[in-house]
């Protein structure tokens, strides 16, 4: 299955410039919403459609998303940019990757944890802040190497290049009490395993959120 590499640039004109608060909010869980519904305009050819799409936010207002079909051409956006994805890996081949993801674990009697929230639990609240970036470090880290195993790649090099923690899209209440997610962002190099299972995982996207602008891995061959 040939997939489809694309990037979409909200278009500039007066009528869509008119909506750019709606489109683009300033708060950040806001904007992911928003962003999710107006990536889904480009895709949405029947009622009944299932998302077949990565997606994630390249800079304000371009995106870039890998896709089974080629996004439609519609108003909110220019003209989209699309070029076949079918990378050609053997083992051993080696990649730089980017990555933003929202990595999460099973633990007992809560579902799906974030991994960098629950490794913090067990810190003294007092010392959480300043703990978070190595926390966030090692958790993602071990996290990653945990997609490898299955996902058919060794880490040859990985630095986590930021972790925030956004209320869910659509929420409505407390904000102190707003469900949250956190979104990791991952670069570095990885070495292949099996191409295979490469391809297919990464056409399927790493982590959970996926809806909201995570899980797409970005590789070039590294240097």
């Amino acid at each position: 299955m040939t997939l489809h590499l694309s990037r979409l640039r909200i278009a500039s004109r007066p009528s869509v410039d008119a909506l750019s608060r709606l489109i683009s909010p300033d708060e950040a869980g806001a904007r992911r919403g928003a962003h999710h519904r107006l990536i889904w305009s480009a895709f949405a050819d029947h009622p009944d459609r299932q998302r077949d799409f990565l997606w994630r936010e390249e800079e304000r207002g371009v995106f870039l998303t890998l896709s089974e079909r080629p996004p439609l051409a519609i108003d909110l956006f220019e003209p989209p940019e699309v070029k076949p994805f079918d990378p050609k890996l053997s083992t051993g081949d080696r990649l730089a990757f980017r990555l933003r993801a929202n990595a999460t674990r099973s633990r007992k009697g809560a579902g799906r944890v974030d991994v960098v929230m629950d490794a913090l639990h067990a810190v003294p609240r007092d010392e959480r802040a300043e703990a978070r970036d190595a926390v966030a470090q090692r958790e993602g880290a071990a996290w990653l190497a945990r997609q490898g195993v299955t996902a058919g790649f060794d880490i040859l090099d990985n630095t986590i290049t930021g972790y925030t923690a956004e209320t869910l899209p659509e929420h409505r209440g407390p904000r102190r009490h707003a469900p949250r997610f956190g979104i990791l962002e991952f670069e570095g190099v990885i070495e292949i395993s099996d191409p295979g299972l490469f391809i297919a995982k990464l056409s399927q996207g790493f982590g959970r959120a996926k809806a909201f602008g995570c899980g797409l891995m970005l590789i070039r061959r590294a240097g």
